[in-house]
Parts: C-alpha cells; structure tokens; sequence
C-alpha cells in the first residue's frame, strides 16, 4: 500500500476524531422516545396582550383548573397579528407578575415628609383617588374661556394612559377623562 503524506494525515486525523467520539460515550444505536403529558393539557387558556411597552404583542396564559387560578405558563400568541407567537425577553418573562413572591398585592401608601409606607385598604385607597381628583378639579375648572366660549375644562390634571389596554377599554378610559374635562391626554404608544 502506497501511503502519501496527505493520505497518512488524513488515516491520523479520521482515527483520533474517532477515538475522541468513542470516549465521550457516544452510542450510535437507535434511542427510545418518550413522551411526557403536557403540563398545560387540563389548563384553561386564555388570549391576553403584553403590558411591557407600546407594541401590543398578543399571549396566551395558561391557567390550572383547580380553582387556585395560578399561572403555569404564558407564550405567544401564533394567530395575534402583530407578534405571530413570538415574544421578547419581557414578554416571556410575563409569568413573574403574578407568580412573584414580591410582587405587592395591596395598596401602600406614604404620608407626606414620611420615610414609611403602610399598607392601607382597597376602599381607602380609592376614595382618597376619588376625593383628591375631585378636589384638584374642582379648584381649577374653567367653565368658559377669556371670550366667552364654553370650554369645560381643567389644566391641573394629566393622564398617560397604558398600552397594557385594547382599543375598547381604551375608549371607556378616554370617554372617562373627557367627562373629568381633561386636556392633557397621552397615551404610552404615542410616546
């Protein structure tokens, strides 16, 4: 056998790619397959929208059935026209809003010059909302402007609404703004 310089590299380098493949174990006969059940087979799903940023990206959740509500898994939404299933790294990270261990689940509240929060109740919370909107525009409506022209409106309150929100809520929201005679109205997607 006529062995030629490249020939012996060649033999050498093929032998010790295979030693190298043997050594690690490799196993070269066929593998068996084995399914597991899905752990979102029994679980309700439910299509929802990223509240991260302005885009909009469409998900799915899966929620257990056992009555606890908990969240097993969100992912995106194949159908939704804007993200086609895919999600960024916030969006598949959705999961941690409500499966997370700090997230707060009761209204805080700091008094003025307090270094403190305390947790307060739902119901006070609201009517504080209630009572300091209220007052804020009470304070500086402006029924008609410098000729007389009926205006209806306060400049001392401003909104920046969600993007978390679809279209619908998005018009009860601005509908709700109006009739307080907000001016100032931004929403996060224009910004």
């Amino acid at each position: 056998m006529n062995v030629t310089r490249r020939k012996f590299i060649q033999i050498s380098g093929a032998t010790a790619t295979g030693l190298a493949v043997a050594s690690l174990g490799f196993n070269l006969k066929p593998a068996k397959a084995h399914a597991s059940m899905l752990k979102t087979k029994y679980a309700r799903e439910t299509t929802t929208i990223c509240c991260y940023c302005a885009v909009g990206c469409g998900a799915i959740v899966h929620t257990s059935k056992k009555g606890d509500g908990r969240v097993m898994n969100i992912e995106g939404d194949p159908d939704h026209v804007i993200n086609r299933g895919s999600l960024c790294s916030k969006g598949s990270a959705l999961s941690q809003l409500t499966e997370n261990k700090n997230r707060l689940t009761e209204p805080m509240y700091r008094a003025p010059y307090s270094k403190e929060w305390k947790k307060v109740s739902w119901d006070w919370a609201l009517d504080q909302i209630a009572e300091r909107t209220k007052k804020t525009r009470d304070a500086d409506f402006t029924k008609t402007n410098s000729k007389g022209q009926v205006v209806n409106r306060t400049t001392t309150i401003a909104s920046v609404g969600s993007a978390a929100i679809d279209n619908e809520e998005c018009w009860i929201y601005q509908g709700l703004l109006r009739a307080l005679g907000l001016v100032y109205i931004e929403h996060q997607a224009r910004i």
